[in-house]
């Protein structure tokens, strides 16, 4: 079938529907004949199940063009109040190089690509993630750092349970959190620790050193209230008593301040942000977490390392993947899914385009500023609760607090309340020497000289960043093409379409992205008060409102800052649903084998004990096996946790039956929101019997994957459910308890890039909502029905039908030829394409998802590689193509692979590089051969090595960070 661009009377410019999805109107009913069906209509009524349909549109307001759209968003915009934000408590303002925010944060080539899980196709971000590696280990003094986290509160939370884990000398059960640490981070520390029975001790920082028994001790520095603390006593004195330590902390301060490695600390969390991160009204941030090289296979999230590819050359990739969910399920250290790639890159590239002297001088520039303040405010006789500061003062005001409050907001400055006689001003990278003057006149103060606050031994010299990476690329010229040839490296969406199931990679349309850069959404503090942020709040409640009716439920929390955080908060909120009802005794989750490894993962997180339900031949749950755990575990039973679209790709006749049996033995039904692109505007959770789901507004609703986040997971939840929806400690959420639990450090998680969901649904509409649906379905079977004469179909529903994607299984394939679903993966990365899935939800299959928002002629693109690649597995097993020396087994083949002197393959250099006519015109060339995953296991190098000297000594590297 050949691509059909003509004009319809659908295809509006107007509208934005047709910028979205990809086949026209008239290609969509072709596709729906050869498929054997009369219209997509026809289609959709075969594959989707009746009992679970909705007849009735969804009740949305009617689609607005582009133009439109992004109107009303400016007027919630105008509702915004950008005052100077002195609020601190880890959110900062902070500038953007311009060359970073239009080559990065608004380039596509950046924020369309997908986890680096395919890292021969992922070594321009791979290298930038490195470097952020190298960056958080130099300034925290620790020899190992991961690739980011989602936010700091919840990386101490990891911090917690990682030193429960590795402490093997410590029995005790308490984990102590001094209470000058950020507010928002005690909270969420104490709902991780509540269900996994820690017991968490807030203790005043006078009286740490007095604690005896615990396994872990969490401590601020600067601390929240600014004050800076020695920490090295203090970490002997822990250490004595078989206590770990981890230090919260700020990287601009650690370029002045003493680095906590090398004053005993174990573990060292925190937040990039103000390394030209917008505070966005809480996110998303990259966290990040350092810790010693002895806890290495326990750290949690993604670390990236150095290993060979197949021509001995160096290569990046993500290290230590066994710890990843789908394979240590319910034995997983961590839920942690996505991180924060994008944001954790641009701090990278802050730090590279500044350096070490420049990120010095803006840290001492904000402490100077900081300097005058506290010697003007004292000199006036403010009584100053701090004694040592890098940044953040906090005053004692008494009565006057509210009219001092009053008179700053006035001026046009928001100061931190801090209880009821207290005020904290917190001065950043964007502070003005005119701003200081307007602080110090709100106290009627004068400005003076004043002496540092870093006690001097706690200051550092410039020991940081001296890798050539730091000092290389500091002119924008270089800067760009840098970042240029970093993005080349790299299959993103701008080159073609990246097939992988259970990952939905759809259209990230620029009009959605354009209010990410507003200033109106980005230069607003979390906690900045309500009255200044109601446009954000007029949209917030809107998208819910949508989100609801999309899924039928009856409220939304948009907290959870990843869908590992939504599952997380689902559970919790049927916790305490239970608890509440006195039935705290059930702890029972029930998961299908076919889980994404995050379920069991979250309900271990959540107290809950996992018991496996088989899935039948078909990939469906087997409703046998179900009933015999029922009745096993009903007394117990808490929750069921599945997935629909099964993660098999097919929609389940036996759902409906499934809630009722489940509600029936009193437990609550879980749906995974994964696959929620295939229901959109065709069946809703909400009403065939779901209680909660959460919703991967990264994959349905268009934000982008970023090369691994942001993402946002929030979670809808029936009218019992709701009263026990996490809040914020900082700033609470109305209708709900104080004591809720908290998930996210910021009360709406990461809200700057909610906008682009709220864009995409104003300017699709019901009716294109539900198409993109119909089309999403109708795509998957289009490629399923062309491979199927080539490649078996795993799993088919009803009709012979898959939902939004398919599964094709290459273990029959593997056991006549020997060629492997990596050696598929792996070529056709030479036919220009990013691999599907591989070995998930089955071991040695590929999981294919195409979106609604690919073109036919895309779709069929893909298809002729794949069957391209089906002959060539042919010739292997005709003998043709020998089996070892073949070109799927030494795929990809780099540039220099094609042009070298010595050529010894069997096949032609041709055969290698252009397989296919369409490549003369189009080529991707992977940057590196394939990556050799057992030596970087055996051979964990997780800093930036240096490039020459790598070449030469890379059989000298051990295991060491």
């Amino acid at each position: 079938m050949t691509a059909n661009n003509a004009a319809t009377p659908q295809a509006n410019p107007s509208y934005f529907e047709r910028r979205h999805i990809g086949p026209s109107v008239q290609q969509q009913a072709e596709m729906a004949a050869e498929l054997g069906y009369k219209n997509l209509d026809a289609l959709i009524d075969a594959a989707v199940p009746e009992q679970i349909r909705q007849r009735q549109p969804l009740d949305l307001p009617d689609a607005l063009t582009e133009q439109a759209a992004l109107e009303k968003l400016r007027g919630y915009a105008r509702q915004n109040q950008c005052l100077r934000s002195c609020i601190g408590m880890g959110y900062y303002d902070t500038y953007v190089p311009a060359v970073i925010q239009r080559n990065v944060l608004e380039n596509p080539g950046w924020y369309t690509a997908y986890t680096p899980y395919q890292p021969e196709i992922s070594q321009g971000r791979l290298e930038v993630l490195l470097t952020f590696q190298q960056m958080v280990m130099d300034l925290t003094g620790m020899e190992l750092a991961n690739a980011s986290l989602l936010d700091e509160a919840t990386a101490a939370a990891e911090a917690m349970t990682l030193m429960q884990r590795v402490n093997k000398k410590s029995r005790s059960n308490r984990f102590v959190v001094a209470d000058d640490c950020h507010p928002q981070t005690i909270a969420l520390i104490q709902t991780r620790a509540e269900p996994l029975g820690i017991e968490v001790v807030i203790s005043p920082v006078s009286q740490l050193d007095s604690i005896d028994d615990a396994f872990g001790m969490l401590v601020q520095y600067p601390g929240s209230l600014g004050q800076i603390h020695d920490l090295e006593p203090l970490c002997e004195r822990a250490h004595a008593q078989n206590t770990l330590v981890c230090v919260a902390t700020d990287l601009l301060a650690l370029t002045l301040l003493k680095a906590p490695g090398s004053q005993g600390a174990d573990i060292v969390v925190g937040n990039s942000q103000r390394f030209g991160v917008p505070m966005g009204f809480g996110g998303p941030h990259a966290a990040f977490f350092a810790t010693r090289d002895a806890y290495k296979r326990s750290i949690p999230g993604r670390v990236i390392g150095v290993s060979v590819d197949r021509r001995g050359d160096q290569a990046l990739r993500m290290a230590m993947q066994t710890r990843e969910q789908h394979i240590r399920r319910e034995k997983a250290t961590s839920n942690i899914c996505t991180a924060q790639a994008l944001l954790a890159i641009m701090s990278a590239l802050y730090a590279m385009y500044h350096g070490p002297e420049g990120l010095r001088a803006i840290g001492r520039r904000v402490h100077d500023l900081t300097n005058l303040l506290a010697a003007s405010l004292k000199n006036k006789g403010i009584d100053c609760v701090n004694d040592s500061w890098f940044d953040t003062l906090t005053l004692r005001v008494g009565e006057q607090q509210q009219a001092l409050l009053n008179k700053a907001r006035e001026a046009g400055y928001n100061l931190r309340v801090v209880g009821t006689d207290q005020l904290g001003i917190s001065l950043d990278e964007t502070s003005t020497d005119a701003d200081l003057a307007a602080l110090a006149d709100i106290f009627g103060a004068s400005l003076n000289e004043g002496n540092s606050g870093i006690p001097a031994n706690l200051t550092r010299p410039v020991d940081y960043l001296q890798h050539p990476l730091f000092h290389d690329y500091r002119s924008e010229t270089e800067m760009l093409r840098y970042l240029k040839r970093l993005e080349n490296k790299d299959i993103s969406l701008t080159r073609a379409m990246i097939p992988l199931g259970s990952c939905t990679m759809k259209l990230n349309a620029t009009s959605e992205m354009l209010p990410v850069s507003w200033p109106e959404f980005g230069r607003i503090h979390p906690f900045a008060p309500t009255d200044q942020v109601r446009g954000y709040h007029a949209m917030l409640e809107e998208l819910s409102q949508w989100l609801v009716t999309c899924t039928g439920y009856d409220a939304m929390s948009l907290q959870p800052n990843a869908g590992s955080q939504g599952e997380y908060a689902g559970l919790l909120a049927i916790r305490r649903y239970h608890q509440a009802r006195g039935e705290r005794h059930r702890d029972i989750c029930l998961i299908p084998s076919s889980a994404h490894g995050t379920n069991p993962a979250s309900a271990v997180m959540a107290g809950m004990k996992v018991v496996i339900v088989a899935c039948d031949e078909q990939g469906n749950v087997d409703m046998n096996d179900l009933q015999v755990k029922l009745t096993d575990h009903s007394d117990r039973l808490a929750a069921i946790m599945i997935t629909y679209p099964s993660t098999h790709g097919v929609f389940e006749e036996s759902v409906v039956e499934l809630c009722r049996l489940v509600h029936e033995h009193g437990g609550q039904v879980y749906v995974d929101g994964a696959n929620l692109n295939a229901l959109v505007g065709l069946a809703a959770p909400g009403q065939f019997g779901a209680d909660v789901s959460h919703l991967n507004l990264h994959k349905t609703f268009c934000i982008p994957h970023g090369g691994g986040g942001p993402g946002m997971g929030p979670i809808g939840v029936g009218a019992h459910l709701a009263p026990h929806l996490p809040t914020s400690p900082v700033a609470p959420i109305a209708g709900l308890a104080a004591d809720n639990d908290v998930i996210s450090a910021a009360p709406y998680g990461s809200a700057s890039i909610l906008p682009i969901s709220w864009m995409y649904i104003a300017m699709m509409g019901s009716k294109g909502l539900e198409n993109a649906s119909k089309v999403a379905i109708l795509n998957a079977n289009y490629i399923a029905h062309r491979l199927a004469a080539h490649y078996d179909v795993l799993y088919t529903g009803n009709a012979g039908l898959v939902a939004h994607e398919c599964i094709i299984d290459i273990r029959p394939i593997k056991a006549e030829s020997g060629i492997s679903e990596e050696d598929v993966a792996k070529r056709l990365i030479d036919y220009g394409f990013h691999a599907p899935t591989m070995s998930f939800p089955v071991a040695g299959t590929l999981m294919i998802e195409p979106t609604e928002s690919e073109s036919l002629a895309e779709l069929d693109r893909f298809c002729d590689a794949m069957i391209s690649i089906r002959e060539e597995i042919r010739a292997v097993q005709s003998g043709q193509l020998d089996p070892e020396d073949n070109p799927l087994k030494n795929a990809p083949h780099t540039l220099d692979d094609v042009v070298s002197d010595s050529w010894s393959h069997a096949y032609s250099r041709e055969q290698a590089a252009y397989p296919v006519t369409s490549l003369r015109r189009d080529k991707y060339w992977a940057p590196v051969s394939r990556v050799d995953n057992v030596y970087g296991d055996r051979n964990l190098f997780c800093a930036c090595p240096g490039m020459d000297a790598w070449t030469e000594e890379r059989t000298d590297v051990t295991e060491s960070a």
